[in-house]
């Protein structure tokens, strides 16, 4: 077992960050020192009460409205691709040829990651992870940064453990990391018309645990719809590597793309890959898992070299 060497505050190290950023809604409390009129109180009621028809049609629409694009039952050979209209946010960030979207989408292959290596690499993620791990539903570890969840805050694991570190991960594990980023990268250069060598690996990359305990922090709120490009302004591509098979080992947990008239969603499987453009054309969210752990791999590239990280080493 490894010894903790030293301590971190309860900030995360810089350049770390949530497995997602959400938004809090506001409420404002009104209060009356007079009993409201009877006909106030009546329009009240009416107004509450269609409140609650109208979230449950909009709840009931959602679930109606839900399709899957690849079931997990599924082994895709050749990508299952759909192509969207860009949307504008792009316009509001440096345009690079060769690798600023032109045109926009999503895809989803079982091609280019084996069921071996995604299971390899989720046996690191579970030894990464057991050095310390979230008090709610969702852990991550970034082996690019260090970050690392515990508790309510996150480590640093190569400068909390230190060179104990060689004795969880080895070279091999680093190797198959970097070989399985490379052809996620050229699988997406391909789908998207895009030269990879102008594509460059970008934070946050990291391994994602999440099981169903309720969340304690709001980092461990992942469920929340965001987009990708206003999040994160750096991100061109997001991709995902599943790690372990939903209605198996998981439930809950579907990946869903939230198009305008419909939700379509994504089975996770073991060493299937799910990628998009990162921006509003793919508003998405993860469901809640309700049993079981759900592993993956987010894997984000930019078009902005000044926004590049480094494959991660042991050295």
């Amino acid at each position: 077992m490894l010894k903790r060497q030293r301590r971190t505050g309860s900030k995360a190290p810089e350049g770390e960050v949530a497995v997602d950023k959400y938004a809090r809604s506001e409420y404002v409390i009104i209060q009356q020192s007079a009993p409201r009129p009877k006909s106030l109180s009546v329009a009240l009621a009416i107004f509450v009460g269609s409140c609650i028809i109208v979230a449950w049609l909009l709840f009931r629409g959602d679930e109606d409205n839900t399709k899957t694009l690849v079931f997990q039952g599924e082994v895709l050979l050749q990508p299952r691709t759909f192509h969207l209209p860009c949307s504008a946010d792009y316009e509001n960030f440096k345009r690079f040829p060769g690798c600023t979207p032109q045109s926009c989408g999503r895809g989803v292959t079982d091609a280019i990651v084996t069921r071996e290596e995604a299971l390899t690499l989720r046996r690191l993620a579970e030894r990464g992870l057991s050095l310390g791990g979230s008090g709610g539903g969702a852990s991550i570890l970034d082996l690019h940064s260090g970050a690392l969840s515990m508790g309510k805050q996150f480590v640093n694991i190569y400068r909390y453990f230190g060179e104990q570190i060689k004795d969880i991960f080895s070279e091999d594990d680093f190797e198959l990391y970097k070989e399985v980023r490379g052809r996620i990268q050229r699988e997406i250069a391909e789908v998207f018309g895009l030269d990879p060598s102008q594509m460059y690996l970008t934070k946050p990359t990291f391994f994602s645990r999440i099981n169903s305990t309720d969340a304690k922090t709001p980092h461990d709120e992942y469920w929340h719809p965001h987009i990708d490009k206003v999040t994160y302004g750096s991100f061109d591509y997001t991709s995902l590597l599943y790690l372990s098979d939903y209605g198996l080992e998981f439930g809950g947990g579907r990946f869903i793309f939230m198009d305008t008239t419909s939700n379509r969603t994504v089975e996770p499987r073991a060493g299937r890959v799910s990628f998009f453009s990162s921006a509003s054309e793919n508003l998405h969210r993860v469901e809640k898992v309700t049993w079981g752990t759900r592993y993956a791999i987010t894997v984000s590239f930019t078009c902005d070299p000044e926004h590049a990280i480094a494959d991660p080493t042991l050295t």
